[in-house]
């Protein structure tokens, strides 16, 4: 279970990096909406990791 926790816990660091750098990338007007559906995707990823990785800490 621990591996589990450590393989989410470098995903969610990934996404934390990836979800900075695509806000950078965000116009300050016209958001382009490829990058908004990737940031959107990042961070429902990110969340999901979170869930799932508070479930197995409370197992």
């Amino acid at each position: 279970m621990q591996e589990e926790i450590d393989e989410i816990k470098k995903r969610m660091d990934a996404l934390e990096i990836l979800i900075r750098d695509t806000k950078a990338r965000l116009p300050a007007h016209s958001t382009k909406p490829p990058v908004m559906m990737d940031l959107l995707d990042y961070e429902d990823e990110y969340e999901a990791l979170l869930a799932k990785r508070n479930a197995l800490k409370n197992k």
